[in-house]
């Protein structure tokens, strides 16, 4: 089989989806790999690194699209990537299809078989292609949110760990999976008053548990959200549902109730955002104000550290590609339960349940069809 790794063209994308080592072995597995030149440079791997692992460096993204039986990326199709799609193409790569009809639409018209990194689930529930970027993002927002606490940012001007005197900021987490654990312990850590939110009574008896009740754990309803809010400094939403829309939590008469300048990191946004005021930025335009508060929701946040970014996500995606490669979709698919779960459309259906509800689309079962 042909692998591809075209270069991200989303706005500062700059992981890559596939690091030498990968190349490497895909190449001992019998497979030809083509990477399009620069596709590396900006998570700090040079184009001569993978001709030394024995892969094909090519000019074009066109190249890479057309000579590849399987495409590997980070980001969805931009939509100067749209007349690459074609019939018989697999593509594995994070969709996050739920608020994304248009790319749906071309997906299915081009009939490509596409694996989306993030509804890919083991037998255990865990989803572990998602789950390192959920770190990164997870500490992330709690760096992204103390910049832009400070006053020339437009922020409270509140250091997020106060000062002896001085009480420190106030942190709201709505979401305690693994975006929000990881939230929690940057703002813990850097001496916040932390609060999560969640549903899930269990989780938020581990998460007591992890931080020996120094962390205010909270049952998710409106009133406690709405309550919770105006109090808060910096509010970080992490919520989650696989494939589908993420709930909006945060409702737009909200806002006002606010303290001005208090900042909201949206990283939900990649499923349409939890907050009602949110839209998606990007790390060229991150921010924007509804009613004098700072709202960042950039999509793609791990790729401001794109090299701890790359080597974390391909270290969790390589075995599943190296599966897809060596069996083909369909064979994969039979043995894994995991990558099957992780087909989105295939010969122009729609195979998974949450996407095709978000998106009022009929549902196929990918067994049906293969």
């Amino acid at each position: 089989m042909i692998i591809g790794v075209p270069k991200e063209v989303k706005d500062h994308e700059t992981r890559v989806g596939l690091v030498p080592s990968g190349a490497i072995m895909l190449r001992e597995a019998g497979h030809e790999v083509l990477v399009e030149a620069g596709a590396g440079r900006g998570s700090a791997i040079p184009d001569r690194e993978y001709e030394e692992a024995g892969a094909c460096v090519v000019p074009t993204a066109a190249q890479v699209w057309s000579g590849a039986d399987l495409v590997v990326k980070v980001k969805e199709p931009q939509p100067s990537e749209y007349g690459y799609l074609r019939k018989g193409l697999v593509l594995f790569t994070y969709l996050h299809l739920a608020p994304l009809p248009e790319l749906t639409n071309r997906l299915l018209e081009a009939g490509v078989s596409a694996v989306a990194y993030e509804t890919i689930r083991e037998d255990d529930g865990s989803l572990p292609l998602l789950t390192p970027m959920s770190e990164v993002a997870g500490r992330m927002a709690v760096q992204v949110g103390a910049q832009y606490l400070e006053a020339p940012n437009g922020g409270r001007g509140v250091l997020l760990g106060g000062i002896p005197g001085v009480a420190p900021a106030n942190v709201l987490i709505l979401g305690g999976g693994i975006v929000g654990h990881n939230a929690a312990k940057i703002a813990y850590g850097m001496g916040a008053h932390v609060t999560i939110i969640d549903k899930n009574l269990n989780r938020l008896r581990e998460i007591d548990d992890i931080y020996n009740s120094q962390v205010v754990t909270l049952a998710s309803n409106i009133w406690t959200i709405r309550e919770t809010i105006r109090q808060a400094d910096l509010v970080i939403g992490a919520v989650l549902i696989p494939g589908a829309s993420a709930p909006r939590l945060v409702r737009r008469d909200m806002i006002p109730l606010m303290k001005r300048g208090a900042v909201m990191v949206d990283v939900s946004i990649d499923q349409g955002g939890c907050l009602e005021t949110s839209r998606p930025t990007t790390h060229t335009d991150p921010v924007y104000l509804v009613d004098d508060v700072v709202h960042y929701c950039v999509s793609n946040m791990p790729a401001a550290v794109p090299h701890t970014s790359t080597f974390g996500l391909t270290n969790a995606t390589f075995p599943y590609l190296l599966q897809l490669a060596n069996k083909g979709l369909e064979k994969a698919c039979e043995d894994s339960a995991a990558i099957r779960e992780g087909v989105n459309a295939y010969r122009g259906h729609v195979t998974h349940p949450a996407v095709a509800e978000s998106q009022g689309r009929p549902f196929r079962e990918f067994a049906s069809l293969a």
